[in-house]
Formats: C-alpha cells, sequence, structure tokens
C-alpha cells in the first residue's frame, strides 16, 4: 500500500513526523553532538560506462544455420498440383482412386524426394579472445549448425570455422578470417567474491551488444555437471550464452552459459563458466581440436554425515568410491569399494564432483599419488591416470539365485552365503536373502551383497553372524552393500 500511495501529501506529512518523532525520542540516550555528526556510510552503484566502452567491442553476435529435410518445390497443401494435397495429409504414397497422376494416368504417382534446405537455427553471443579472430563461445551455441556467421558491432560478418568444441564444460573455440580485432584481457575467475560486480555483455533475444549487470551471488555452485559455476544475479536470457561476464576491470572472468528458470527466461539465477577453467580448454581445443581428459576407472557418490560418523571419517568430505572398474587404473592401484578419496595429486577432495574435475584436468598416463580413508586410517595409494574414451559403456549383472537362508537379525536382514558365480567375482560377503524393518527402510533388498560392516571385512555369513550380534545398539553401523556392479555405505540402527 505504502507505493501506491506515495503520491498522497497525508500519508508523506505521517511518516515524516513519526520520522521525526523516533529521532526525538532516541536523541537523549547518547551524546547530542555524535548523534549529529554520525551518518551511516554511504554506498553508491560504479559507473558502468567506461568498462563498457572499452569492452563492447569484443563482444559479437553469433548466428546460426542448419540443414533440415524438406519435400521438393510445390510440395503441400498450397501445391499447385491437385493430388499433391492428398499426398501431404495421408503420405506420400497416397493415390486417390480413380484420380491419377498427372502424367502417370492410370498409374500411381512417384513419391516426392526429400530435399535439404537451410533455415535460421539460432542466435547466440561470442567474444574475441585474440586479434587473429579466434573466438569463443558455448558449445550449445554452435552444435549442429551447419553454418555460423559471427557479427561485430559494427555490423561486420564474418563466416567462422570451428577449431574445436567440447560438450562436457559447453565450450567451443572459432576462427574467423581477420586481424588487428580487439580481444578481451583475460581475468582470473579463482578470485572472485560474493557481492562482487559483473557485467554481462551479449544478444538476448537477438538484441546484439545489450548490458546487463548484477552481483556475484555465489561460487563454485554445483549443479550436477561437470564443472563447478559462477552463480550471478545477471539479467541473463536466451542469446546470451557465450557472451562474456566481466569484471569492473574489464576482464572476462566467465562465459555465461545457463539459466535457473521455470518460465524460459531471467529469474534472478544465472551461471558462468569460469574462465580458468575455459582457457584450458582452449589450450587443447587450440593444440588438438579436442579435449583429452583423465581418468582412473571409479564410479563415486557423495559421504553422508551418517556415513562419515559410522566408519569414523572426520568430517564428511571426501568421493566415496561405489564401484572399481575391473582392471582400470584405480584397480591396479588397490582402490577398493567403499574407499573415500580425500586428496588427489595434492588436491583436496571436499565434494565429490572435486574428484572427476581434478582427475581430468590431470594428464593421462602420469602417476599421482591418492588419499583414500579406509577402516578409520588414511592410506596413501599411487595410480596411474588413464585417458577417458569419448563413451563409456554401461554393464548390467543379472539378479542373482536366491539360497537358504538364516534366521532374521538384530538389523532386520536374513542373510546366506554368496553364490559361486559371485563369489569368482568378489572376495568375501554375504548375500541378503530378505530385508524387513529397518534394514528395509534404509533401501536393502534381496540380492543385495555385504562386503563390510563399519571397518571389517565380511568374509561368511557365520562371522557375519557373530559381528552382527555384537553390534552397538545405540549408535547406527555402516554397511558397504553392493548391488549389480554398483557399492554404496548405508547406516542402519540394530534394532533391540
Amino acid at each position: 500500500m505504502l507505493f501506491t500511495q506515495v503520491g498522497n501529501s497525508k500519508i508523506t506529512q505521517m511518516i515524516a513526523c513519526a520520522s521525526a518523532s523516533v529521532l526525538v525520542a532516541l536523541a537523549p540516550l547518547g551524546n547530542a553532538a555524535t548523534a549529529q555528526t554520525t551518518s551511516a556510510p554511504t554506498l553508491s552503484v560504479p559507473d558502468f560506462t567506461s568498462v563498457v566502452a572499452k569492452t563492447e567491442g569484443s563482444v559479437v553476435n553469433i548466428r546460426t544455420t542448419e540443414s533440415v529435410p524438406t519435400r521438393g518445390p510445390g510440395m503441400g497443401p498450397n501445391s499447385n498440383d491437385p493430388y499433391e494435397m492428398f499426398r501431404w495429409f495421408f503420405g506420400p504414397d497416397f493415390q486417390p482412386p480413380g484420380m491419377p497422376g498427372p502424367g502417370q494416368r492410370g498409374k500411381p504417382s512417384p513419391a516426392p524426394q526429400e530435399r535439404e534446405r537451410t533455415i535460421p537455427r539460432g542466435v547466440g553471443s561470442g567474444f574475441i579472445i585474440s586479434a587473429d579472430g579466434y573466438v569463443l563461445t558455448n558449445n550449445h551455441v554452435v552444435a549442429k549448425a551447419n553454418g555460423i556467421f559471427v557479427t561485430m558491432t559494427s555490423g561486420k560478418e564474418y563466416t567462422a570455422k570451428v577449431i574445436g568444441t567440447d560438450a562436457r564444460t559447453d565450450v567451443a573455440l572459432l576462427k574467423i578470417d581477420a586481424t588487428n580485432l580487439p580481444p578481451l584481457p583475460i581475468g582470473d575467475s579463482t578470485t572472485l567474491k560474493k557481492g562482487q560486480w559483473v557485467l554481462a555483455i551479449g544478444s538476448p533475444f537477438g538484441l546484439d551488444s545489450t548490458v546487463t549487470s548484477g552481483i556475484v551471488s555465489a561460487i563454485n555452485r554445483d549443479t550436477g555437471d561437470y564443472l563447478p559455476f559462477i552463480q550471478t544475479d545477471v539479467a541473463v536470457n536466451p542469446g546470451n550464452s557465450g557472451g562474456p561476464l566481466i569484471d569492473l576491470a574489464g576482464r572476462v572472468v566467465g562465459v555465461n552459459s545457463q539459466i535457473i528458470s521455470q518460465s524460459g527466461g531471467f529469474m534472478g539465477i544465472s551461471l558462468a563458466i569460469p574462465i580458468d577453467e575455459v582457457m584450458r580448454v582452449v589450450e587443447q581445443l587450440k593444440a588438438h581440436g579436442k579435449v583429452t581428459r583423465g581418468r582412473i576407472g571409479v564410479q563415486i557418490g557423495p559421504v553422508s554425515d551418517d556415513v562419515g560418523k559410522a566408519i569414523g571419517l572426520p568430517d564428511a568430505k571426501g568421493a566415496m568410491v561405489s564401484n572399481v572398474e575391473a582392471g582400470g587404473p584405480a584397480d591396479e592401484a588397490g582402490i577398493r569399494a567403499g574407499d573415500v578419496i580425500t586428496k588427489f595429486d595434492g588436491k583436496d577432495i571436499t565434494h565429490m564432483t572435486d574428484l572427476p574435475r581434478i582427475v581430468g584436468s590431470t594428464k593421462p598416463g602420469v602417476r599421482v599419488p591418492m588419499e583414500v580413508w579406509r577402516k578409520g586410517k588414511t592410506v596413501t595409494l599411487k595410480v596411474k591416470v588413464g585417458e577417458m574414451p569419448s563413451a563409456e559403456g554401461e554393464t548390467t549383472s543379472g539378479q542373482p539365485e536366491a539360497p537358504k537362508a538364516a534366521p532374521t537379525d538384530v538389523l532386520g536382514l536374513k542373510v546366506s552365503a554368496v553364490p559361486e558365480a559371485i563369489s569368482q567375482k568378489i572376495k568375501g560377503g554375504v548375500q541378503v536373502v530378505e530385508a524387513e524393518g529397518q534394514a528395509a527402510a534404509a533401501g536393502l533388498t534381496a540380492g543385495d551383497i555385504i562386503l563390510t560392516i563399519n571397518d571389517t571385512d565380511i568374509t561368511s555369513p557365520e562371522q557375519y553372524s557373530k559381528l552382527v550380534a555384537g553390534l552397538d545398539k545405540s549408535r547406527a553401523a555402516a554397511l558397504l552393500v553392493m548391488r549389480g556392479d554398483q557399492t554404496q555405505w548405508v547406516t542402519i540402527t540394530p534394532g533391540k
């Protein structure tokens, strides 16, 4: 109501009087002289004009075209051929009874041949990174395009060539035939702080050279993608993709890539790829036209607080190994399912998503140290990093047969020996035949294999029974459970 009535003089006077009354009431509580001279610090919005003036000439508009299949000329419901209208709606082989096609009286008309035509595909943004014509943008801006056209702020247009793309980081490197271009200086995204002013320049909805401003809302925002993002509240919309995120010194600190929106438009959350990560990709694209990444052959999951406490991990950090690829680099290094990787090549693994990023940036073929948490202590191993293939296959496992089970124990489980077909692939363990109560609530089901409880490996049903009978009923037990080819820790509190 205050905003709708702000022009009402009576209300304005009432607010002013109320403010004066408060000031009079508070004055005696402190030194009058101090009250008169002390004032809140004045904050002002920075002037962006100088930053825009020296950077917008390096930002480009990118439009793309693609080829789509289409019928020959004159096809469709508006065709001059009266019989084509029927074929358009009922299929190319349709021949109306008693209505032979022209020149084919009494015979079916031949189906029209499909052709290709070029149509506009989309509009994005990019920016110049070198005077000799290298341009950066997003991979999704140019993917599947058969024509890429770069337009400068002066209106001059160039046909661009794709030097290389990387779908994992959504980066594409283009080249245009031009010289003496104004490149944007590259900044340092590792020094960004929350609350720092940043600008975005791009072509939202095709409106080229549009400038928006905001602040850094979060750093290292994990969205489940390969990279952590810079989160801002800068207005970024479709068409801004591939444009630069610029600091007040006029340096690129990120590449605008995504928005989080329920409407398809800006809703206050924009995501940019950190420029440090981008430039590492650019170096490889320039040199090889593709990106080579390292891999160690593990599947990982997060470490929850409950699991961390149950296995004695000081902090719920790291990447929990759920599966180790047989014969892979991790397997050869001695990494086991259930290990928690806490450090790789001297770098801390705080969150599980740190591991693939650090491993991926490691050169294949080198041998690096890594630390894992295993059975209450840190173990240091050395792993020879392999090369990540372009696509990794998935393996599946059949459902094991259900052997004879023992009575339900304090964890709510009935278990038996591991069938021979499975015991040839793993060492020790017991198989779940039935799960009920707290075990079922924890997600265990028939066929699961229990490999470890807390810090003790399971070797047989008899050893498992003795171990479970002696569990502390006042705290949750951590079970390392294998299902198919996947392994994860599960916590269960023993029943009374």
